[in-house]
């Protein structure tokens, strides 16, 4: 039986790839299909809309951070019940981490999950041009299945047929529709309080008329028709079959200061026997009190530090859960918020939890961006002896005050440095990980909260 899924890829970043894939799924959801959302590579922004748009939990596709099976595997686990699956590529259609190997691209995104491929073309300022953009697309690799194409900030309906005349007949693919220069509508800037406007509804509008605008320019039959592909092979062995009743509880912060998760990091402590129950930071809700671990995960807590800095309740929970030891992870935002302050761009010194002595800095340029292989380091609960992947991505600098006992070691494409701050039962730095690249790192942690819950009852 086969199976609809669709690839949108772009030749560059900045060819309108998101704008163009959530007008497709909100247009695919006014036919009446469920959609599933999928991002290639590690961003956490484009997912968020993904999801507001489908009403289903968009997932992150990463060949980099993760072997072929796993992404296989959490392909299938997100595609259960779809009636077509979306994949939005990440930067240009062949790039990824390294630029002599198809290694972390889109391209090995389409190839592991056998998605046909609809290339998103800027076609400004050329007609015939285009062709040869799309022509070099198709004869790079061998591989990738490049089934159509979509013209993007066309002048006009003239333009338009110009540019698809000149692919059809140069390339042999359908150029399927296209999106006009000068369109009414611009996808809103992807500023950082872009989750909670998507989570009160805000966007819906903006949303509904993308979707209009695409089924007037786009061919959704024909869509529908290059989505075919035959289903793919998964192994039986997934992250997701073993569902133990749960044994301990993980409390996560989850807010709009606090937001960036991989669902299947949550999903594989579910599986594995940890209830997860949600406490906002920012609500100024503590710590639940039968909580056994702790998770902070990322977030933007600079643009709430003022609300943060005055929730004195929940500050004092969450610094008596871990000086008591309970097991905690707190991934960039979240090892922000447990320094002793966080900086503002305009100077204003805020104070944060107090656990980690040092100060967060806030500067306008980025301060570290890309993948890591991670090392545990210190006798690390959740990675001693093991090798976890992940990524960093912010805007601040920590200023430690004393020296720290670092959580792990990082290697990313600049070398190799130590990271984070190790102390009682916590594990903090700036490295999201990715724990289908470490499953270990889920017992260890479930083992280290049954430890301590032993230990209290006792």
């Amino acid at each position: 039986m086969t199976q609809r899924r669709i690839v949108i890829a772009g030749t560059g970043s900045s060819v309108g790839k998101t704008t163009l894939t959530i007008g497709l799924m909100a247009a695919l959801k006014k036919r009446g299909l469920v959609v599933q959302g999928f991002k290639c590579g590690p961003d956490y922004i484009d997912p968020s809309y993904h999801t507001a748009v489908t009403g289903r939990v968009s997932r992150n596709l990463d060949s980099w951070m993760l072997m072929k099976d796993r992404v296989l595997d959490i392909f299938h686990h997100g595609t259960k019940g779809a009636d077509i699956s979306v994949i939005e590529g990440v930067m240009g259609f062949y790039d990824g981490k390294n630029p002599e190997t198809n290694e972390g691209s889109t391209a090995e995104i389409s190839m592991i999950t056998q998605s046909p491929v609809l290339l998103v073309v800027n076609c400004a300022s050329m007609a015939r041009s285009a062709a040869a953009i799309v022509k070099g697309f198709q004869l790079f690799t061998e591989g990738p299945n490049i089934v159509g194409v979509i013209a993007n900030k066309v002048g006009s309906e003239g333009h338009y047929q110009l540019v698809k005349k000149a692919i059809e007949q140069e390339c042999g693919i359908p150029v399927i529709g296209y999106l006009k220069r000068e369109l009414d509508i611009e996808i809103p800037e992807r500023h950082l309080g872009l989750i909670p406007s998507l989570e009160r509804g805000e966007l819906d509008g903006f949303f509904e008329q993308l979707g209009s605008l695409v089924l007037e320019t786009i061919d959704i039959d024909r869509l529908l028709e290059i989505s075919m592909a035959n289903p793919l092979n998964v192994e039986n062995d997934s992250l997701f079959n073993e569902q133990k009743d749960p044994i301990v509880k993980i409390a996560v912060a989850k807010d709009a200061a606090f937001n960036f998760y991989y669902p299947e990091n949550l999903e594989m402590l579910e599986s594995k026997g940890a209830e997860i129950t949600y406490f906002s930071p920012l609500a100024n809700e503590e710590v639940p009190q039968d909580a056994d671990g702790l998770y902070i995960g990322g977030g933007f807590p600079e643009e709430f530090a003022d609300t943060l800095a005055h929730n004195e309740y929940v500050k004092a929970s969450v610094k008596q859960a871990i000086e008591s030891g309970m097991p905690t992870l707190a991934e960039c935002g979240g090892f922000m918020y447990l320094t002793e302050s966080i900086e503002t761009i305009d100077n204003n010194k805020l104070e944060m939890v107090g656990v980690i002595p040092g100060a967060v800095q806030m500067q306008t340029r980025l301060a570290a961006l890309g993948y890591r292989e991670i090392t545990g380091q210190n006798s690390n609960f959740l990675l001693d002896n093991l090798k976890a992947k992940g990524h960093e991505f912010h805007y601040s600098t920590y200023k430690p005050t004393e020296e720290p006992t670092f959580a792990y070691e990082t290697k990313g494409m600049r070398g190799v440095k130590k990271e984070g701050y190790l102390t009682h039962n916590l594990v903090a730095g700036y490295t999201h990980f990715h724990f289908a690249s470490c499953p270990e790192m889920v017992d260890n942690w479930i083992n280290k909260c049954l430890e301590r819950k032993g230990e209290m009852t006792t």
